[in-house]
This record gives C-alpha cells, sequence and structure tokens, in this order.
C-alpha cells in the first residue's frame, strides 16, 4: 500500500512543465532532458552509422557558426546545441533528441544566401525548443520511462526501442501542426538572429517550384511536410506581425561557402 502512495507523489515531483516556445510557453513533459540527451547521442550513432559527415571543415564551421547564432536565441537553454552537414544529395534537413541538428549538402546547393540557411537550421532548432520527438515519444514510453527514473533504475530495457522509434520520428516527420509550429519559431529564432526572417519564405518558394518535379531526393520532405503554398503563406503572415525585412540576406558570404559543396 506504501509503494502504491509513493510512486504518485514521486511522479508529481519529477513531472514538470518545461519551456517549449516563445513567450514562456509551456508543455507537460515527462522525459527529462538528461535522458533525452543520451537518447539523442544514440539516434547521432544510427545516422553516422549510415550517413557520411561531410569532409570540409569550413563548410562545417561555418554552418556551426550560423547555427550558434540562432540556438543563441532560441527559448531553450538546456541542451547543447550541434550542426553538421551531410554529404548526401538527398533535400532535407532534421533534428534529433538533444539538440543534434543535421542538414544535408543537397540542401545547402539549392540556397541563395545565408538568411535562408539560418532560417532552416532556426526551424530545426524550433523542433528541440518544442520537443517534438520527445513529445511523440513521451506518448508511448513516457510513464515507463518515469517509473523507471522514478525506482532509481536505467531505462535499459526500453532504450533500444526508444532510439529506433526516435530514429523513425525524424524519418516520417512530425506531422503538419509540428511543421507549422517550428516555422513560426524558425521566423522569429532567425530574425532575433540578425538575419532577413523573409529566407524562410524564399527557401518555401524553392520547395514549390520542386513540388511540379518532385525528385526522388525531394520526395521523402514533400511527404512529411505541409503543402509549400501553406507555408509561404502562413510565412508571409508571421513576418508581417514581428518585421525585420529589413535585415541582411549575406548573399556574398554564403555563395563562398556554396562553392565549396
Amino acid at each position: 500500500m506504501k509503494r502504491i502512495l509513493i510512486v504518485p507523489i514521486l511522479l508529481v515531483l519529477l513531472v514538470s512543465c518545461a519551456t517549449t516556445g516563445p513567450g514562456g510557453k509551456k508543455s507537460l513533459i515527462l522525459i527529462p532532458t538528461e535522458t533525452e540527451v543520451e537518447l539523442g547521442k544514440d539516434v547521432v550513432k544510427e545516422v553516422e552509422s549510415t550517413e557520411r559527415v561531410l569532409n570540409n571543415q569550413e563548410v562545417q564551421n561555418y554552418v556551426s557558426k550560423v547555427g550558434r547564432k540562432v540556438a543563441k536565441v532560441c527559448d531553450r537553454k538546456d541542451v547543447t546545441y550541434s550542426f553538421k552537414v551531410l554529404d548526401n544529395e538527398e533535400i532535407n534537413a532534421f533534428a534529433c533528441p538533444g539538440g543534434f541538428i543535421y542538414i544535408y549538402k543537397g540542401l545547402m546547393k539549392q540556397m541563395d544566401n545565408e538568411a535562408q540557411l539560418a532560417a532552416v537550421l532556426a526551424h530545426e532548432v524550433g523542433h528541440v525548443v518544442a520537443r517534438h520527438s520527445i513529445k511523440r515519444l513521451q506518448a508511448i514510453y513516457g510513464y515507463s520511462i518515469v517509473m523507471e527514473v522514478a525506482l532509481g533504475e536505467k531505462m535499459g530495457q526500453t532504450a533500444r526501442q526508444m532510439v529506433d522509434a526516435a530514429a523513425g520520428v525524424i524519418l516520417l516527420g512530425y506531422g503538419r501542426e509540428n511543421e507549422y509550429e517550428s516555422d513560426e519559431y524558425g521566423i522569429l529564432y532567425a530574425k532575433k538572429a540578425g538575419y532577413n526572417p523573409k529566407g524562410m519564405v524564399q527557401v518555401f518558394e524553392k520547395f514549390k517550384q520542386m513540388e511540379g518535379r518532385r525528385p526522388s531526393t525531394f520526395e521523402k520532405l514533400l511527404m512529411s511536410h505541409p503543402p509549400a503554398s501553406d507555408r509561404i503563406n502562413n510565412g508571409n503572415k508571421e513576418i508581417q506581425k514581428i518585421g525585420g525585412t529589413n535585415l541582411p540576406y549575406y548573399e556574398t558570404e554564403y555563395a563562398a561557402i556554396k562553392a565549396k559543396l
């Protein structure tokens, strides 16, 4: 009987409302940040066992610099963000749990300026801030994870399942509602980092042009993300609210890096 009473008390102590967006937005999060980061590290191992990281330190440093500028102004500071370019022509980017963010070389080749790169990285940072992968995972594993933490145990038997599930979330996408939310956050973070937020809309306009061609490297993004026309409309509305269209795009800086891809 005492054990039955103790567990709900421990759950109340462990479960907390965490920051998941601008303006003090909070959500009920069951999985602790430490667990999320460890999970993310395992997902990173999976990613880098099948994908090749681009072997160009200048490009990697540049993307990391832009990513850090965005991460510095985001609403979640309890993780250390990292940014890497993958040597693949796929047109995509994704965020692993815990702040590990990847962008494909193929997507970078489609861009024209640093503001567009910042927008894409800010969108992925938005996924981490909103804890979209963790919300999806805790809906399946949250109770068991909290129970194991409450009883002082490690999440051994569920770890493999969670890593596979997290990788699946990344592969299949977060769903339209989550993508719209990350678009909104990304536009705000790009602007706060000193970039013209229209860079995000420019990326969506490129996606719209590609929708007609449907190249194989773009099909995954088309399946897992909302229609580009909707994202353009929503993006323009958000930019009207926050302003920032007088901020720079940094075309010259980006062109020099793009030439090395």
